[in-house]
Formats: C-alpha cells, sequence, structure tokens
C-alpha cells in the first residue's frame, strides 16, 4: 500500500514538473496535456486522476513553481527578524531579486505568459500565495514610515520598491522566443550590486515622504495652536 502510495506521489510530481517546464516555455492555450504526460512519462488519464482539468493543473503547476522558488529563496533574505527594518528590506529585496533573476526559476515565466496572453486562471493562486509576501512588505514600509503615514503613502512606496525589482532588464531570456522580446535590452548581472541601489533608492524615498508627512502635522498643529490667540 505503502509503495503504491508513494508512485502515486512521484507521478503527480512528475506531472507538475513537465507542466511547469512546459507552460513556462509555450504558455497554457500552446501547451498540451499530450505532451506534458510524454514529458512526465504518463498518460494522458493521470492529468485527468491527479488535477481533473488542465486549467487545474495550469494554476497547480504555477503554485509548485513559486513554493521552490520560495524554497531556493526564502523572501526574508536570510535577514533576523530582530534586524533594523534598513536590513530587513535590503534581505526582501535581495531574495525578490534572486527569485527574479534564477534561471531555473518558471513562476514569472508563468508571469510573463500571463501579461501577453492572459487567461486568467491564476488570479486566485496568486492572490492566495503572493499576497502573503506583499503584506510583509507593507509591513515593513509602514515601519520606515512611521506611524503618522497614510496607506496611500504605504501602498505608493510598497509599489514603487517591487516595480524596481520586477524589470526586464532582471529577468533572463530563456528561450529564443524571450530573447528575441528583449533583444537589445541592457541586462542587469551583478544582483547584490543592483539590490543594494534599489535599497539605498527606496530608503531615500521613503525618508522623503517621512519627512514630508511629519511636516505636514507639525503645520496642522501649529495652525491649531495659534487659533484663538490674539494678535
Amino acid at each position: 500500500m505503502k509503495s503504491q502510495r508513494d508512485d502515486t506521489a512521484k507521478t503527480r510530481s512528475r506531472l507538475l514538473a513537465a507542466a511547469g517546464e512546459i507552460f513556462a516555455e509555450k504558455g497554457f492555450r500552446d501547451a498540451t496535456i499530450a505532451e506534458i504526460s510524454l514529458k512526465a512519462g504518463t498518460n494522458v488519464a493521470a492529468v485527468n486522476y491527479h488535477f481533473g482539468s488542465k486549467k487545474a493543473l495550469y494554476s497547480e503547476a504555477w503554485r509548485h513553481a513559486f513554493a521552490q522558488s520560495i524554497q531556493a529563496h526564502p523572501p526574508d533574505g536570510g535577514v533576523a527578524a530582530d534586524e533594523t527594518p534598513e536590513e530587513r528590506l535590503r534581505g526582501q529585496v535581495t531574495a525578490l531579486l534572486q527569485r527574479i533573476a534564477d534561471e531555473n526559476n518558471r513562476e514569472f515565466r508563468f508571469l510573463q505568459r500571463e501579461f501577453t496572453n492572459p487567461t486568467g486562471l491564476l488570479k486566485e493562486v496568486m492572490r492566495e500565495e503572493i499576497r502573503p509576501l506583499q503584506q510583509r512588505t507593507e509591513k515593513l514600509v509602514r515601519e520606515l514610515l512611521g506611524p503618522q503615514v497614510s496607506e496611500t503613502d504605504v501602498l505608493f512606496c510598497e509599489v514603487g520598491i517591487i516595480s524596481q525589482c520586477i524589470n526586464p532588464t532582471v529577468i533572463r531570456s530563456r528561450s529564443k522566443e524571450d530573447r528575441e522580446i528583449h533583444d537589445g535590452q541592457k541586462k542587469i548581472d551583478d544582483i547584490d550590486a543592483y539590490a543594494r541601489h534599489v535599497v539605498t533608492f527606496s530608503l531615500a524615498g521613503i525618508a522623503a515622504v517621512r519627512a514630508a508627512t511629519e511636516a505636514r502635522r507639525e503645520g496642522r498643529k501649529t495652525k491649531t495652536s495659534g487659533k484663538g490667540k490674539r494678535p
């Protein structure tokens, strides 16, 4: 019985690996169950047995690729939770950039395909898996901005940081199609150096936003305290 369960788990794992590779290379619409089954060394019926449909296999293959990516590059970047917020931001940015630049990472190749040829099939699974990472970054940005920060400023700063990371100059081109799309674009090869730049640039921006927020608050306090006083 145990051997049968092991075989079942191995078959599922092979299907996820094969699907991840083919979906990342071809996208959802151009990939076929027959091709995935052949690469996994299984039959087409195995896909239906383990996943029920091509759509379900697609979302589970992305989830599997995401889990592998997170395991290879933990979101904290190896920085302890009791470190300064600046150091923790460095760890998060470095980890994200390393995930994106990793040539073995299929997670972002899925997303590239979704951006160019959307299916809408990954919305729910991405929300489940990515939202906790966004919340981690939002919490750190809020800590850096100070207690008086607005939610809009938190959002803008968080988006600014992530946008510097999710950039074609960081993503490695694997397939012929990818290379043609990004042909002629400059590439960033020193990921650690770029991570330091992103952190330095972002911290300067966050400091400016925090200073502006505090200045506005002090201005309001001055106006309030001046009310009712006779000239």
